[in-house]
């Protein structure tokens, strides 16, 4: 488990996935991955004593004051609040921004959301090396069992004082960094680091079930730090893969507590969630005007103070009850996001986002018109609200364009493999794609087979003839006869020195064949039935259709293969084709968003961005590219189709459309072997009545629906009653 989710067994995950999946149905608060780990790591008791029969050593735990200074305290930190009587001991089970300039209705100033630590205003940043953020923290505080907990009578005088706990049960401190990039640290990263430090202790105690220092072998920094990464990784990785939760970010609840809010007629039910939803939707919409058009509006809301605001509420926003409720409200906002608008943007003409996460419970910005504004993921925290703040000079940018960048194919290996078809005493049959490393190197490789059995009966570099078979346009056969070289080594065995056709391209299938013993090997490849058109290349040929995607996109051919020179629409087909996510079928499916970075190889300057977005909206109007919708998993890693507990992300994808290649009217020229035949004539697409009684097929609904698609008909892709599609075709006058 410390080398992350994917290294563990399904057995194991399995046993870890049940014991957390009893652990959030336990807790009265959203489990956090890093309580989560805390519950599996020191041994969280699920029949009510909690951590109270773990090794934990209470005096080492760091001690906090209301309303004081206090050094990093992540989410999952095990404290002392100071009470000046009975020490309360507690966990850390949820943290958010409490900014004092965040009124008591939830309106937030624009610079406030997604400013970072140590802000002292509208596009000031501050200079101070330590930042302070005022910070609310949410102890739980019977994590240790009813031995170690307050009694009500103590807690209600302690809520009463608001001395060291305010009245709902938080406490409310400057948090103290030790530097900018420590207070811009992601959750697991931020928790490690106090593991390792402020709860060194407390971490490789030889008295929990299994130190760290025994699962990776010694107490080396790095090793440390990079076994606790992994096991914080796997946590958020079984929690995040369980049928039976729901997560908010790090946050997990199960989706039985989610479907009792929203029947819940209470305070904090599933109505004032639908209310609170409904506020935040309409937040900008301006009010009818009778002339003129109403100027642009941007609300910002925070969610902790706005539920605040709901009636009857004050009593289940105390103690672990806020972090619920803040859980709750975040995700029903969400999912109306996802189900009823169209990336954030809903039909009253708002555009509904996530701003910040951290301040105030989680900032949603509200912005009309919002269809000026460039589409993107609504639930990808954006910081518009500060950065709205910043001038223009100060932005980081590139100072001069980049160059763009050739990636390496990830699925380079995989990618068109030879398959062996026949294998036996009398010749060895084998088929593959060409790739575009044979077209610009002149080689192709040999089997391992047919190199052993060359090996042993010509030797390590024998000269080959290569027969080449090829069906072309103008003639029925074209043949043509080569002396190669196979260079047969240890690590990769190719015939070399080949000169290949000027029609040969990266994807088309090539089949061989080579008799027992003989130094000659017949190449052919194989006709199709009519000429087809896939992208911008012709062919009337087999082909396989993830190689031509991968590799005979722009910028790639016999000459080289290269980026440079190739203008935006050029470098966002050829991204697209070589690093999107390739299906089975050569789709390539890539995450809008970080089309930019995979152009440049990193962030390129702001015309650079531009110039690629303009082409990718071009592109998608033409139809070249198609929109799609896909997700993103806790490692970044995109997938399509969508899975349901992820979070979407807008997708563009390429379609390696096979279109028949149509020849004029009163063409005479005739297919190779159809001599004394008709000129061929082609027939489009085109409905046809159906007999009394009679009904289209499904093939045929699909091919009229797929017709359709290709037209951009917009009212309606079903057959009318009474009609079948006949598809395009080709034949004789």
């Amino acid at each position: 488990m410390t080398r992350g989710y994917d290294a563990v067994p399904d057995r194991e995950r399995d046993r870890l996935r049940r014991y957390l999946e009893a652990v959030v149905a336990v807790r009265p608060a959203p489990v956090h991955t890093t309580v989560a780990f805390n519950s599996v790591y020191f041994g969280y008791d699920l029949g009510g004593d909690g951590y109270g029969g773990s090794p934990l050593c209470l005096d080492d735990f760091p001690v906090i004051t209301f309303g004081e200074r206090a050094p990093v305290l992540p989410v999952g930190a095990m404290v002392c609040v100071a009470t000046g009587a009975e020490p309360l001991y507690a966990e850390i089970v949820h943290k958010e921004g409490a900014h004092p300039e965040v009124d008591a209705l939830g309106d937030v100033p624009a610079w406030v959301s997604g400013a970072p630590a140590g802000a002292e205003g509208p596009g000031r940043p501050g200079n101070d090396a330590e930042p302070r953020r005022r910070e609310l923290l949410v102890p739980d505080i019977h994590a240790f069992g009813p031995a170690l907990s307050l009694s009500s009578a103590q807690l209600h005088r302690l809520r009463t004082r608001r001395r060291w706990i305010n009245e709902d049960g938080h406490v409310v401190v400057d948090m103290c960094y030790p530097s900018s990039e420590a207070a811009r640290r992601d959750d697991l990263t931020a928790y490690a680091d106090h593991l390792l430090t402020t709860a060194r202790k407390q971490l490789l105690s030889p008295f929990v079930p299994v130190s760290l220092a025994a699962l990776v072998g010694g107490t080396l920094g790095d090793d440390l730090r990079a076994g606790l990464l992994g096991l914080l990784e796997t946590v958020r990785g079984v929690l995040e893969s369980s049928a039976v939760l729901s997560t908010w970010g790090h946050y997990a609840m199960t989706r039985t507590s989610l479907a009792d809010c929203r029947r819940d007629t209470g305070p904090l039910g599933g109505d004032d969630l639908k209310s609170l939803a409904a506020e935040v939707a309409r937040a900008a919409t301006p009010g009818r005007r009778r002339y003129g058009l109403a100027a642009p509006v941007t609300v910002y809301t925070a969610i902790g103070p706005r539920l605040r605001r709901v009636p009857g509420a004050t009593e289940r926003l105390r103690g672990v009850g806020y972090a619920a409720a803040v859980c709750r409200a975040n995700v029903t906002l969400a999912d109306g996001v996802r189900e009823d608008s169209d990336q954030g943007l809903f039909e009253n003409g708002s555009r509904i986002t996530l701003d910040d996460p951290f301040e105030g419970g989680g900032v949603w910005r509200s912005h009309h018109p919002g269809d000026v504004e460039a589409p993107g993921d609504p639930l990808a925290p954006a910081g518009r609200g500060w950065t709205s703040t910043l001038p223009a000079s100060s932005e980081p940018q590139p100072e001069a364009e980049l160059a763009p960048v050739d990636l390496p194919l990830v699925d380079d290996v995989s990618l068109g493999a030879c398959e062996l078809l026949r294998d036996d005493a009398q010749e060895a049959f084998w088929r593959a794609p060409l790739r575009l490393a044979h077209l610009i190197g002149g080689w192709f490789p040999l089997p391992s087979r047919v190199v052993q059995d060359l090996h042993r009966s010509h030797g390590a570099r024998p000269k080959v003839r290569l027969e080449l078979h090829h069906l072309v346009e103008e003639s029925d056969e074209a043949e043509a006869t080569r002396d190669v070289v196979a260079e047969l080594g240890h690590n990769s065995s190719r015939l070399t020195g080949i000169a290949w056709p000027r029609d040969f391209f990266p994807g088309l299938m090539l089949e061989l064949r080579r008799r027992r013993g003989d130094p000659v090997i017949r190449l052919a490849t194989t006709r199709l039935e009519e000429r087809v058109q896939v992208g911008d290349r012709e062919t009337g040929h087999c082909y396989d259709s993830r190689v031509l995607t991968r590799e005979d996109a722009p910028g790639s051919d016999r000459h080289g293969d290269s980026a440079v020179g190739l203008g935006p629409r050029q470098l966002v087909m050829r991204t697209v084709r070589r690093c999107g996510l390739l299906t089975l079928d050569g789709h390539a499916l890539m995450d809008r968003w970080v089309l930019p970075s995979a152009v440049y190889g990193r962030r390129p300057a702001r015309s650079q961005a531009a110039a690629l977005e303009a082409a990718v909206a071009e592109l998608l109007t033409e139809r070249f590219l198609e929109p799609a919708l896909g997700s993103r998993d806790a490692w970044g890693q995109p997938h399509f189709p969508a899975r349901g507990r992820e979070p979407t992300i807008p997708l563009v994808g390429y379609c390696p459309v096979r279109r028949r290649v149509t020849r004029p009217w009163g063409d005479t020229d005739t297919e190779p072997g159809a001599a004394g035949l008709l000129a061929a004539q082609f027939v489009s697409g085109h409905l046809r009545r159906l007999r009394p009684g009679c009904l289209p097929s499904d093939g045929q609904r699909a091919a009229f629906r797929e017709h359709c698609r290709r037209l951009g008909k917009a009212d309606g892709w079903e057959l009318p009653d009474g009609y079948t599609f006949v598809t395009e075709h080709t034949r004789g006058r």
